[in-house]
């Protein structure tokens, strides 16, 4: 694919910083707030996953509105003691899969809990298991970003954020996990969600001796500068809002209302931990202007990887490394280096 989006050099300058809803950091306190009056109840069962190097657990825990969350949780077996753990969240249509496919973290000697999105049948090849009892009132189109679009209160993002706030806490009360070295990781939508949960524990003032991400991967991230987004491209997920504006012609500003709360330009104003951001100059699917928009937006010290010639799969497996690297120079380790790699400070 051409490029179509800003130039690198115009992308290195490319900042926009509309208000949030003047009512966003309440909407999501009382959100939070009104979660927290569910006990988290988290289950850690041992499940055999033929796996001999790994301590694998089928968790459970109450997410929004009290429903039952699914997760995995992969912990390396021959840790000496507590690791650090990242909270991995999953991209569009993914649901946890196996615990075969969740396995370069317990490699690299750190656990890995994995939360499957509520509502997601895996029509990507993962499956999950986690189902979304509410499904909010008024019309949608086919998938998941108009679910209850027509009220923030109803909006289906809501109750994933708010899931994947819990996670972090279930991912510090779980077997052999650092509950002070937790790490919130994920591309695409899951980029979105690490993006809003690292976000969230600022917004929300939370108690001193709450549990908080240390750092956040994000990756090409989904549901930012959503409104740029909707004009730069013609893939799904984001033409799902088209198609939905296409016959609710006056519902425009009410859609875009809902959605300035769930927006990761919003969100990544609010990042006070380190952050490693990539994207990919060819990304059909996230526009590269809205990912430098949130990068630019983050205040807390930051890098982006930048791959000029890869679409939507940004950096694959190579970024992988790049992260494994970067968290090992977080927590004290060797150098962040990655020969022939772009990343870039601020």
């Amino acid at each position: 694919m051409a490029l179509f989006d800003l130039s690198l050099s115009e992308l290195h300058e490319y900042h926009h910083t509309p208000e949030p809803p003047a009512d966003f950091e309440e909407f999501w306190t009382r959100t939070l707030a009104e979660a927290d009056t569910f006990p988290l109840a988290p289950r850690f069962v041992r499940h055999d996953a033929a796996l001999p190097n790994v301590a694998v657990y089928d968790v459970r825990f109450a997410g929004w509105g009290g429903d039952e969350v699914h997760a995995w949780l992969l912990v390396p077996g021959a840790a000496p003691g507590p690791v650090p753990c990242v909270v991995q969240y999953l991209g569009y249509g993914s649901g946890r899969g196996y615990p075969h496919d969740h396995t370069l973290w317990a490699a690299a000697g750190w656990a890995v809990l994995v939360m499957d999105t509520r509502g997601v049948s895996g029509v990507s090849g993962l499956p999950g298991s986690t189902p979304d009892p509410h499904t909010g009132s008024g019309p949608q189109v086919p998938g998941f970003v108009t679910r209850g679009i027509q009220d923030p209160e109803q909006y289906y993002y809501r109750r994933v954020f708010t899931d994947a706030v819990r996670a972090v806490r279930v991912a510090a009360v779980a077997p052999g996990v650092d509950p002070h070295r937790v790490v919130v990781a994920g591309g695409s939508q899951g980029g979105a969600i690490a993006q809003a949960v690292a976000a969230l524990h600022t917004v929300v003032a939370p108690a001193p001796d709450a549990p908080a991400p240390i750092a956040a991967l994000i990756d090409v991230p989904f549901l930012t500068h959503i409104r740029r987004a909707v004009d730069v491209t013609d893939a799904d997920p984001y033409q799902e809002l088209v198609r939905y504006l296409a016959t609710r012609r006056h519902d425009v500003e009410r859609v875009f209302a809902t959605l300035a709360y769930f927006d990761g330009l919003h969100m990544a104003a609010f990042g006070r931990v380190p952050a490693l951001y990539s994207v990919a100059l060819r990304d059909p699917v996230c526009p590269p202007s809205t990912v430098f928009a949130a990068y630019h937006a983050w205040p807390a010290p930051k890098e982006i990887t930048v791959w000029p010639y890869n679409q939507h799969e940004g950096g694959g497996s190579e970024q992988r490394g790049v992260q494994l690297r970067w968290l090992r120079k977080l927590l004290g380790g060797a150098s962040a280096d990655t020969p022939g790699i772009s990343v870039l400070s601020q």
